[in-house]
């Protein structure tokens, strides 16, 4: 076991863990340490506590310090001084007439680098650009080309239902969707209606994902014979959401009627009840024999393509 602190250096990033030495460290608390990317003011996201050793992925860094007063401030004059620096780059940007988006300028702890976050439909020659940057800062500049979802996530914004966006509000990483996901949810396959801001497809698939999938385990499949209180039927649609399934049953006189039963109800053609998943194999499951659906194979949707500098997200260390 080891002793950790979770230190998040941009809001919503990702944690990451360092050795808390014998400092006294509390939530929220600022800390100075010793990343890949040089001496950084990082947040504490997670208190001091112990996790097992082989969740640890490189071996820990020990804080450096309990950030000062002074480091509050140092960090503060850094946050102005970006404002200014983007209005520079975005005037340069134009001068060199590039075709790209800048999104966010980040200074480092110490002042010693000025990262540019930009977006761009290919690779960007800005080799003139850094010299620009470089000569009226005076310090080392790095531009970063990042996906147009690090941008929503830099950016921030409101989602369909009126939320903040997961990317920027708690998703500290980006989660593959496919367009399984929205089929097996039924939803619509219009592109706009289930893509973020960002234009890729919502985060929020794969959050309800798992639950749908326990459900198409227990639940009758589509074209199954079931057995209702009304007598047998074909199922004809299952609503995950309400738990109820859609069956056409025929009735004594012959003729066929859509009625919508809890699907607790309905029992397959040898009377064993559906809504009791076992725990062996899953061949004898309802939905065992379900045929997958077609173009099921999932498509991730990952981040732009990196430049020449790499990374396309701000918080890798």
């Amino acid at each position: 076991m080891s002793k950790v602190i979770g230190v998040r250096f941009k809001e919503g990033g990702k944690i990451y863990y360092f050795d808390p030495l014998d400092f006294e460290i509390k939530t929220g608390d600022g800390v100075i340490v010793d990343t890949a990317r040089g001496i950084v003011f990082g947040d504490v996201a997670e208190a001091p506590h112990t996790i097992p050793d082989e969740q640890l992925v490189s071996q820990l860094k020990p804080v450096i310090r309990v950030a000062t007063p002074e480091d509050h401030e140092q960090r503060r004059i850094y946050k102005e001084k970006e404002k200014d620096a983007y209005g520079i780059c975005q005037a340069k940007i134009e001068e060199h007439g590039l075709v790209m988006k800048l999104v966010e300028v980040e200074y480092a702890f110490n002042g010693s680098k000025i990262m540019f976050y930009f977006t761009a439909d290919g690779r960007v020659d800005f080799r003139e650009l850094v010299k620009d940057l470089a000569s009226i800062f005076k310090t080392r500049i790095e531009l970063r080309q990042i996906g147009v979802r690090d941008e929503a996530k830099m950016l921030g914004g409101l989602g369909v239902c009126g939320r903040p966006i997961c990317c920027s509000s708690f998703l500290s990483d980006f989660i593959p969707v496919s367009i399984k996901m929205a089929k097996e949810q039924n939803l619509s396959l219009n592109q706009t209606k289930i893509s973020g801001i960002c234009g890729r497809l919502m985060c929020c698939l794969k959050f309800e994902q798992s639950g749908y999938e326990s459900m198409h385990k227990i639940m009758p499949r589509t074209g199954k014979e079931v057995i209702t209180p009304d007598g047998n039927g074909i199922v004809v649609d299952n609503n995950v959401i309400s738990e109820t399934t859609t069956v056409k049953v025929q009735l004594a006189d012959g003729t066929f009627e859509m009625k919508t039963f809890p699907f607790r109800e309905l029992f397959d053609k040898s009377g064993k009840p559906y809504g009791e998943e076992c725990e062996g194999c899953g061949n004898c499951c309802p939905a065992a024999a379900q045929e997958p659906y077609e173009n099921s194979e999932p498509v991730e949707v990952p981040s732009e393509p990196d430049n020449a500098d790499g990374g396309t997200d701000g918080d890798t260390l």
